[in-house]
């Protein structure tokens, strides 16, 4: 697998990522008040924006220019915050678990176009942490 193929990739799972603490952050504003939930979002922010610079450095590792937005995805978080803002701590969970699901699936199905060592980074740092993010607001979401 090319260095250009695993570069663009990696950038694909970067702006998804860069999507996830965009909507998180919003999330997390709209839903101050609500503390029940608030920690696990906020352990959930963490892990993404370590998998922004993780991501980042691999993309410069290769030879590349790491993304610099979320790009089409940046929508989904407006999604979110409109969701947050209508109807809540509910809607705006299960929207957060919505791009968790897509995260997951983005990540196993784009294994195939990686180099060894990014395939390894992903399948060691990366897969594993959205496994741990996903499971941790599908929790939050059977506690509502």
């Amino acid at each position: 697998m090319g260095t250009k193929s695993s570069v663009e990739q990696l950038n694909s799972f970067l702006r998804g990522e860069m999507s996830a603490v965009e909507t998180y952050q919003q999330a997390i504003e709209k839903l101050e008040a609500f503390s029940t939930s608030r920690d696990q979002l906020l352990v959930n922010l963490k892990s993404h924006q370590d998998r922004v610079m993780m991501l980042r450095d691999a993309v410069v590792a290769l030879g590349g220019t790491p993304a610099d937005g979320s790009g089409p995805w940046g929508a989904f978080a407006k999604v979110v915050e409109g969701g947050a803002k209508a109807f809540g701590e509910k809607a705006a969970v299960a929207a957060l678990e919505e791009g968790e699901d897509h995260g997951l699936a983005d990540y196993k199905r784009g294994l195939d176009d990686l180099d060894p060592q990014s395939r390894t980074l992903v399948m060691s740092k990366l897969l594993p942490e959205q496994e741990l993010t996903h499971k941790r607001l599908s929790n939050v979401k059977h506690r509502m």
